[in-house]
């Protein structure tokens, strides 16, 4: 899934080819994926992209004041083109859920587009189809967005705001660092080296990190996260999941080298997801069982 560093690189790459371009068309390749009714997509036929941003993991463009927003979720991705295919897009079974056409206002062709125009595709592989797509007046007409937590890039975002946000809660430190309604854009990825850089455990309570542990944990997310944005900075959006996958040092890496200390890296699974962390760095040496079959170790 698509976290807060390759969000920001997908906004920062659609910047640089978006802005400026007229949509001229969208096209609807699986109508489960559209959110909303009102505006209908045809709003945006003839509108200039104004800006991309990113709240969370959601992208948002901006056309002329109407916001096209998208989640990408589990197994949705973005895919550019300088020269979309001609054939319109047609509902099926097609990993194509939507295309979005755009032409330069100063081209001979007008605004609305023509054979080889650029534009993007969202498409979503495996069975559980989750990207969703918004059409609104406003980001924040998007329940998702309205919800979210604190950017934890944000410039107010300090530490004495990330304490205040531990300060009682009783949640393990993994799951509150996923929790969107509490931080806006870290998932399942980014919190296992998150946790791993900070040497915490992954089930540590919240509440109970004492005043170095908490240090450790903000500076942690800070510098993976900047880190991450900056080792994405730059790539075109097909290059951005082979680049967060070598960026990782125990997210995915089960059973291979921890790089800090060579101990093995370690899993434990759940039932539709799993988590990647080294003993050695976080939990003492001491291996944590798997929570669908016994205790945590402690």
């Amino acid at each position: 899934m698509p976290e807060l560093p390759e969000v920001e690189a997908l906004a920062a790459f659609l910047r640089e080819r978006a802005v400026g371009r007229v949509v001229a068309r969208v096209e609807i390749g699986a109508i489960s994926v559209l959110k909303t009714f009102d505006p209908p997509p045809t709003a945006l036929h003839g509108l200039t992209v104004a800006g991309v941003g990113r709240h969370g993991k959601f992208l948002a463009l901006d056309v002329d004041g109407v916001h096209l927003v998208f989640h990408l979720a589990r197994a949705g991705w973005l895919r550019w083109s300088d020269k979309l295919s001609a054939t319109a897009v047609k509902p099926g079974k097609s990993p194509l859920a939507l295309r979005v056409r755009l032409n330069d206002p100063t081209s001979p062709d007008g605004p609305q587009g023509s054979q080889g125009s650029p534009g993007f595709d969202l498409t979503e592989a495996g069975t559980q189809k989750r990207l969703a797509v918004y059409v609104v007046r406003s980001p924040q007409d998007v329940p998702g967005i309205a919800s979210l937590g604190p950017d934890p890039l944000a410039a107010d975002f300090d530490r004495d705001a990330f304490a205040a946000i531990l300060t009682g809660a009783r949640q393990q430190v993994k799951g509150l660092l996923r929790d969107q309604s509490v931080l806006a854009g870290v998932g399942n990825a980014y919190s296992d080296e998150v946790l791993h850089a900070a040497k915490l455990s992954p089930f540590a309570i919240a509440a109970k990190l004492d005043d170095a542990q908490v240090d450790r944990l903000y500076a942690a997310l800070r510098e993976v996260l900047a880190g991450a944005i900056m080792a994405a900075s730059g790539k075109p959006a097909k290059e951005l999941k082979d680049a967060k996958r070598a960026g990782m040092r125990v997210h995915g890496r089960a059973d291979q080298t921890c790089p800090v200390c060579d101990d093995t890296v370690r899993e434990v699974s759940f039932a539709d997801s799993a988590l990647q962390y080294c003993a050695t760095c976080q939990t003492g040496g001491k291996p944590l069982a798997d929570r669908r079959l016994s205790r945590l170790l402690k």
